[in-house]
This record gives C-alpha cells, structure tokens and sequence, in this order.
C-alpha cells in the first residue's frame, strides 16, 4: 500500500507537470464558468445553464504561484477531495512509521517525546498552513479553517468513531461486565455493549485536564477584557506547551501508554499474518462459491497443524505455527501471541482448541477479513490490503503435497523450540530494513503534509466563499477525515469483541484527543499571538469542553458502556454544529 500511495503521488506531480507546463492553472479571466484552467485560455465556452454559486467568473489565486485553483463549487469539491486524499496519505505515512520505529526501538525517550507529535503532525500543518500564509486580514479569515479542524477532529472522534466502536465492538454484558466474545443478544440497547479496563479510564481522565489551555484563553471574553486578551493567549500557549512536554514525559517515564500503543500495533498483525500464513502454504480455498467459510479446507487445515493428530490444537502446536509467520514491521511476542489465539479459539476454556472450536473460530476471522475487504476501497490503509491478500485463496497446486510439506515443516519447527530462545523469537526482522523504511515513510509523510495543508485550506475557503458556508463548517466536518488514517483500523480492531481490544482501541481515541488538545492547539495558540490575530472563537471553545468533559468524565468514572450510549454519543456530533452556530449567527458570540 506505501509503493501504491507513493505511485500516486508520482503521478500527481506528473500530471501537473503536463498540465501546467510552468504557469498558473487559475481560472481564465474572460471565463463565465470558474473551472479548472488547463492553461489554454481562448477557448470557447460550452452553451449549457450556469446555476448561480455552481459556476462564477471571479478569479482565484494560486497558492505556490502554480497549484490549481477555482472558485466553482464542484472545482472545489473536486480539489478538496485530491488535497484531502493527499493529506490522508501523509497521514497513513506518519502513522506506519511511527509503529515500524516503535516496535524497534520499544517504549522509551523516542516513543514518549518524538511518537506522539509525529500522530497530530498533520493536524497541525494544516491549522499553521490555516493563517500562517497572506496577510493579516487574510489570516484572520482563513484561521477559522484550523479552529474548525481542531474542533472538528475532537467531536468526530469521541462522537462518531467512539460510538461506531461500541457498536461493531459489543457483547453481552453478564454482571455489568462484557464477556469476550459473545454476542447472542443482537442489538439489545441495555443487554450488549463494551468494557475496557482501568487504564483507559485513566487516559480519559487526563484528556479532561488536557481541556486547561482552551478555560484559560476564554478567561478575557468571560470578563469582557479585551486590553488583556493578548496575554491570556500568550498565558494559555504556555501552558498547553507545559502540558505537551509533561505528556511526553508521563510517557516516558510512565511507559504504560507507549506499551499500550506498541500491543494495539502488535494486535492489528496478528489476524493478518496468521492468514498470510494460510496464504504462503496454499492449503486450499477456505471459502465456498457463494463466499462462506469451508469448512471442509479449514477442517484440513486443522489436521495439518494437529501434528499428534489427537484432535486438539495444544500450545506447543500454536507455538510452532506462530513461529512460522513472518510478519512485516512489529513481530508479536511469541508466548502473547500464543495465549491470544488461545483466547480466541478456546471457547470452553479447557487450554486447548478442538475441532469445532477451530472451525468456529476460523470461520469468524474469514468473515471479519471479508468485511475489511468492503471498506479496503475507501479507507486505503495497508491493513485492509493484507487482509484482503490473506483469504483471497488458493487453488492452483495439489493440496496434498504442500499439506505434507507444511506438516514436515511444523514438525522441523517444533524440534527447533527447545533450542530457541524468547530472545530470538521476538527480535525484529531485518531491524535495520525496517528502520530505513520507517524514517522514509515519516520524511516523505511530512514533505506531503507540509506541501499540500496550504492548498487544501485554500481550497476549503474557497468553496466556502462559493457556496456562503461558513468554513469553519467545513472544515469541521471535512478536515477531520483527511488528516486521520486510523478511522477504519480502530474499527476493525474494536470488532474482535474483546475487552484487552477494546481497552486498546480506547485508550488510542483518548490519546488522539488529548495531544490534539495540546500539540494542535498550541499551533493555533502560537498563530493566534505571533501574527496578532484576534482570538473569537467562543462557541467553538464551548464545543470543545462540553465534549471533551462530558465524554472523560463519562469514560472515566466507569468501564462498562451499554450500547445505548452509542446512540447519546452520536447525537453530540450534530449539536455541536447546531450550537456554534446558534451561538454566532442567533445570539452574536462571534
């Protein structure tokens, strides 16, 4: 997926090449329809209807001198869509980088202070590219992009992608408490839902302290001092600064968090790469015609690792199997990764997996890698192609001889083991590979975001002159999506409907919210001050709180949510709009 994005952004370059060749791509100026210029600029235009705010003769200005511009609706929509993916890819960047380093290096000094800025970097490139460009008055309009992004990003993520866990993440509840894996009441609102453990609860408690700087930089609107205002800005921009480096150094110090990241990386290869390893041996097709699990290959399957053939799957025999698995960036501790399958399959709670228990069991790892395949064309994350690569198999050579030779192969593994320390087992492939292609990924992801942030938010500003949206509207609802990669994995990861994935998942949400807190406001702080903008943005601010309080507050006092939760949750998504803008269009707070 990395060779695929880099692809692309060859060809976008490439193709700008040929259309520019060297000049503006703006909008001609005897044009009546405001479409993306190729440069050619006598021709005729088409006799067809212009609908007024679809197509205007205004010109727009090129941001770099060179990069597409128009001040059409679809041009617009069009460009925000290119801009976004683009920033959605250094996004993906910055984010396998950061898990490639860290599963080398572990948790310590780079996991606790660099890792974590690298998460919000794109976030923040785009609110500083948001009012850093143009001049004062130009800045003082377009920074409301970055507030929208900043605000945006906070309410998507502990509304929409914390309620879309709860869902896809339910089980039964027995006793206030989740069971893993059992999901037998359907979608009972009071039955089902999800537990995580108390070290999330703790990370939703710190995201409510990381809300400090946004109480302190309103202090001057609440007391109507605006002599003072300069100064608690300059006040708050410290503050959120302290809170950043006391973060990283909580992390550092306290590696919980970093371990929690690394097992949350960790987790999301193991699915993947035991069905790689199907892959890599052809032990048939594990899906009929009408694309249900065979039950038949994966019953092949199970003889094939049953090396004592006594009809049970022990952990000597998922510790051979596990050993065999080559996986790309961040290997799973062997005996973790043995008691999470363990967990998975074993059913009956007996230490060992049975037939049925393993057919069961595959079956429901088949349906879940079939599902990320659906969402693999929209989400183009790396996860979802090595999940579709995995159980798209498998039937071009005779099973039985490669069944014999896996056999033989797992039984050369099992003799190796008590031979084979932990230490071996658990070192990174090829670390120095890995860390060239993890430092790569994270130059190439910031030149992309530091490239591309100033055209998205000219883009979005002019969509919002063409269409009289506000553009912190747009930005709050549009922004969010392209500078977060990690949407659709957080999904995937929530529905193996355990509590550990659960907690993961979580604690990931929260830390995303607490360094947007921090980092990105910081940036918007340092804006706001350097360049002497004026800061209004009260209802915004007010948003932010009440989210931010009401779900750590929440989150942090309990750890089991029934899933009607979900459904209070979704609904602070849509009032956050409605209340900013009742706030500054109805009652004047802008």
């Amino acid at each position: 997926m990395a060779k695929q994005h880099a692809l692309f952004l060859l060809d976008f370059f490439f193709l700008m090449g040929l259309i520019n060749g060297g000049k503006g791509l703006g909008v001609a100026e005897n044009s009546a329809y405001g479409l993306v210029s190729d440069g050619v600029r006598d021709l005729q235009p088409p006799a067809f209807v212009v609908f007024k705010n679809w197509a205007s003769s205004d010109s727009c200005e090129e941001t770099y001198g060179f990069m597409p511009c128009t001040t059409t609706v679809m041009g617009n929509i069009f460009l925000i869509l290119v801009y976004g993916y683009l920033m959605f890819i250094s996004a993906k960047f910055l984010s396998d980088g950061s898990e490639i380093l860290l599963g080398i290096l572990g948790p310590g000094i780079i996991g606790g202070l660099f890792l974590p800025v690298l998460s919000s970097f794109p976030d923040a490139i785009i609110i500083l590219a948001s009012g850093l460009s143009g001049s004062k008055e130009t800045a003082q309009s377009q920074v409301s992009i970055g507030m929208g992004l900043l605000a945006g990003s906070t309410v998507m993520l502990l509304t929409i992608l914390w309620g879309s866990c709860i869902i896809v993440g339910k089980c039964d509840i027995e006793n206030s408490v989740a069971i893993d894996l059992k999901d037998t009441r359907g979608f009972s609102l009071t039955g089902s839902g999800v537990s995580t453990d108390i070290w999330t609860s703790y990370a939703a408690r710190i995201m409510v302290l990381s809300v400090i700087p946004f109480i302190i930089v309103q202090v001057s609107q609440v007391v109507h001092t605006t002599s003072q205002a300069r100064l608690t800005v300059l006040i708050s921009l410290v503050v959120s600064l302290s809170l950043l480096l006391l973060y990283c150094l909580y992390q550092v110090f306290q590696p919980q968090i970093q371990r929690r990241r690394l097992a949350y990386v960790k987790h999301k290869h193991l699915m993947s790469g035991i069905l790689k390893q199907l892959k890599s041996h052809i032990l048939g097709r594990l899906f009929t015609n009408n694309g249900e699990p065979d039950t038949e290959a994966i019953k092949k399957l199970f003889e094939t690792i049953d090396v004592n053939s006594d009809g049970y799957l022990s952990v000597t025999d998922l510790r051979a199997l596990v050993i065999g698995i080559q996986f790309d960036a961040a290997d799973l501790e062997l005996d973790e990764t043995v008691k999470s399958i363990m967990t998975d399959f074993d059913t009956s709670g007996d230490s060992q997996i049975d037939m049925n228990e393993f057919i069961s069991g595959m079956s429901r790892w088949l349906r879940k890698a079939k599902r990320s395949a659906i969402h693999a064309s929209s989400d183009g994350s790396s996860q979802s192609t090595r999940y579709i690569n995995a159980f798209d198999l498998l039937d071009k050579y005779p099973q039985h001889d490669i069944l014999k030779m896996h056999k033989q192969r797992i039984r050369e593994e099992q003799d190796q083991l008590e031979n084979q320390n932990e230490e071996e087992v658990e070192s990174i492939k090829n670390p120095k590979w890995n860390a060239y292609k993890a430092v790569a990924m994270l130059l190439l992801g910031t030149v992309v975001a530091a490239i591309f942030a100033d055209p998205l938010v000219d883009a979005v500003d002019n969509f919002s002159t063409a269409t009289s949206i506000p553009s912190f509207f747009v930005s709050f609802v549009v922004l969010p999506f392209a500078s977060s990669s990690e949407v659709v994995s957080a999904m995937i990861f929530a529905s193996r409907k355990k509590i550990r994935t659960a907690s993961l998942t979580f604690s990931e949400i929260y830390g995303s919210v607490i360094m947007g807190n921090i980092l990105s406001l910081s940036v918007f702080l340092g804006l706001i001050y350097f360049r002497q903008l004026t800061w209004d943005f009260a209802s915004e601010v007010l948003v932010i709180l009440i989210v931010c309080i009401l779900m750590g507050v929440f989150a942090g006092i309990r750890t089991t949510f029934r899933l009607w939760t979900s459904l209070m949750v979704f609904l602070l998504y849509p009032i956050s709009l409605v209340l900013v803008y009742v706030l500054d269009y109805y009652l004047g707070w802008s």
